[in-house]
């Protein structure tokens, strides 16, 4: 089948970046995975990252790179920027390699970021740090989020994604280039909404794996889901996001999925900490960035800031962060007195 675009850059390679590079070798001729390490270099360019993907085949237009300098005469040709980085890279890499991206955005190829989560330090999300980076070309970001594993997407699961940004033509655009048989994204303008949502399910997620690792089940987790979704609007509020988008697919949707299904990285983090493993022992055993994590101590600081009643995410800091027992917590979120659900 004829290709309907030329060349892509996908910019990291964990599991997330290469699931959408694989997606996006669909609709372009060409697709290149920009990563820094060389087994995972070596393994895509095998046809498999076998890193972060062991046993999912690459398509043969995929393939990765080292620099920018690797890109030669395809540079001209690329049409989307797929930034697959975590948060807490966004600044670092961005900043170095400025001006290698200027040039494409001049050249009107749109960006989407697959980015979850929020800076810990200066408390912004990642719309604010590109948009800080390059003020100049902010309708040309777009930022991708919803219930979407990796692996699920490399298995050609029937998947559905929220997509929001600033310009109607660009998101149409986007979702052109996104767009397959088993994979779709919604439209938004609500930024802050989308990227909320998908960085707070993270710290969730990351309950989940808890009650469960402490053998508790189905009640649990349902109460803990429904009074998490209250949390997060409280923190949509200070950020004027949209209410409504928490019950979309880049809230409820995400949510559901990472604190229910078996192939997240943020419940799988959780489950070891009900086993009584300290949060610096797991991340430091492991490449692959628990987002919730550093999340975690972001979400604590807004709500201290912005005096948000947090207690389910205020409880996963002081797991994280203070080392205190995963079950003394939900003990002492039961003690607290009732009150109107609607409050």
């Amino acid at each position: 089948m004829d290709k309907k675009y030329n060349t892509a850059l996908v910019i990291g390679g964990g599991a997330f970046g290469t699931s959408v590079a694989n997606l996006i070798s669909e609709s372009f001729q060409r697709v290149y995975i920009l990563v820094r390490s060389s087994d995972v270099f070596d393994g895509i360019n095998r046809g498999e990252n076998s890193i972060y993907l062991p046993g999912k085949q690459l398509n043969s237009n995929v393939s990765a790179i080292l620099s920018f300098d690797d890109l030669a005469a395809d540079q001209n040709n690329i049409q989307l920027i797929v930034s697959g980085l975590p948060t807490s890279a966004i600044i670092p890499f961005f900043t170095k390699h400025r001006e290698e991206v200027e040039k494409l955005l001049i050249k009107k190829a749109p960006v989407v970021c697959l980015s979850k989560g929020i800076d810990p330090d200066t408390l912004e999300l990642p719309d604010d740090l590109y948009f800080d980076l390059f003020p100049k070309f902010k309708d040309s970001f777009t930022f991708l989020s919803g219930p979407s594993f990796a692996s699920e997407i490399m298995d050609k699961q029937i998947t559905l994604a929220s997509m929001a940004g600033r310009s109607r033509p660009v998101l149409v655009q986007v979702a052109d280039m996104l767009i397959c048989p088993y994979f779709k994204v919604f439209l938004a303008y609500d930024i802050k909404g989308v990227l909320l949502g998908g960085a707070l399910k993270n710290i969730l997620a990351i309950s989940g794996g808890i009650i469960e690792g402490l053998g508790y089940n189905h009640n649990t987790r349902a109460a803990m889901i429904t009074r998490g979704i209250a949390e997060m609007l409280r923190f949509g509020k200070v950020f004027n996001a949209r209410p409504e988008t928490f019950y979309g697919l880049s809230g409820m949707g995400d949510l559901i999925l990472t604190t229910t299904g078996d192939l997240s990285r943020n419940k799988s983090f959780g489950m070891e900490l009900a086993k009584g493993r300290k949060a610096k022992e797991i991340i430091d055993s492991q490449r692959s960035v628990v987002e919730g994590h550093k999340t975690a101590l972001a979400a604590h600081r807004l709500s201290q800031k912005y005096e948000i009643r947090a207690r389910i995410f205020n409880g996963i800091y002081e797991v994280l962060y203070e080392d205190k027992s995963p079950r003394q917590i939900i003990e002492n979120l039961m003690q607290l007195p009732s009150k109107f659900e609607i409050d």
